[in-house]
């Protein structure tokens, strides 16, 4: 079992690149140490540097693993759904979508709605790429991750769902699922990062929420009325597909303009700057 208490195919523990088993199991996870407050032991004081080099090479083997994948979309959802379910059809159909419009497909590299995803990536000759998480129970990559890059830390593995992904499309899911969510509109919302589209998929399961921040933070001044229109909700997977290919085309005509007219401010500031700084000599009379 996982630590959500999905059942998954064999046993262990796995720490970054190590797996563990029987007697060498750890009973606290990498992010429990980490976070756990101080106490009355001084050991941290010694072990947290060594902490802060895992956590850098995290980076570095998640980005050298990751820095050629081209276009990605990241693709979230319930770990618990079943191959005959609905919502894994979905998923498959979305991964599928995706690589036919050009891009690699990210997920969490697990059962369920990510199996899907990357499923219909890889059955569609594109790249499926897995993003693992060390877990109490070795949960492992499904089968059709072609490119898996297991990590410690959650923050380390988010961090790559949203670097190499000019999107995120998300199926129904659970604690996770609306993490990943809310943490990417977040991003988009506080301009920490360039907006990229993201779709729900499944209006019978996601509705109840939208109608709630609609209800209940708009009219409380939580959010605002604009925040909304960040989130795109459709049914249809061909339609979330097509969604993230033009709105993604739309930002990223919008940020070249932005830079095209960055530059040219800088350019006429950079004139008139020469322009007023240029010292005129005395003129040379005529005939001299």
């Amino acid at each position: 079992m996982s630590d959500d208490g999905v059942p998954v195919p064999g046993n262990g523990y796995r720490k970054g690149p190590v797996l563990l088993r029987r007697g060498q199991v750890p009973t606290t996870t990498t992010d429990q140490r980490l976070l756990a407050g101080p106490s009355k032991d001084t050991d941290w004081l010694h072990g947290d540097p060594w902490r802060v080099m895992r956590i850098q090479s995290e980076f570095v083997e998640g980005f050298g693993a990751l820095a050629e994948i081209g276009k990605a979309v990241s693709v979230f959802g319930s770990a618990r759904t079943s191959p005959d379910h609905p919502d894994y059809a979905l998923a498959v159909a979305v991964g599928r979508g995706l690589v036919e419009a050009g891009y690699a497909v990210i997920t969490g590299g697990g059962p369920g709605i990510m199996a899907g995803a990357n499923q219909g990536a890889s059955q569609a000759g594109g790249l499926s790429v897995g993003l693992g998480i060390e877990l109490p129970f070795e949960q492992g990559f499904n089968p059709w991750v072609d490119l898996a890059v297991n990590f410690r830390y959650f923050f380390a593995r988010k961090t790559m769902f949203v670097k190499y992904a000019e999107g995120f499309i998300v199926l129904p899911g659970g604690f996770g699922t609306f993490d990943e969510l809310f943490e990417a509109l977040t991003l988009v919302q506080t301009h920490k990062v360039t907006e990229f589209p993201v779709v729900l998929v499944g209006s019978e399961y996601w509705q109840g929420l939208l109608d709630w921040l609609r209800q209940a933070c708009i009219q409380r001044g939580m959010i605002s009325p604009a925040d909304l229109d960040l989130i795109t909700l459709v049914d249809d997977p061909d339609e979330a597909v097509a969604h993230v290919v033009e709105r993604g085309a739309q930002l990223r005509a919008a940020e070249e303009a932005a830079v095209r007219e960055a530059a040219a401010a800088e350019a006429q500031a950079a004139a008139e700057t020469g322009t007023r700084g240029t010292v005129r000599g005395p003129r040379t009379p005529s005939g001299a």
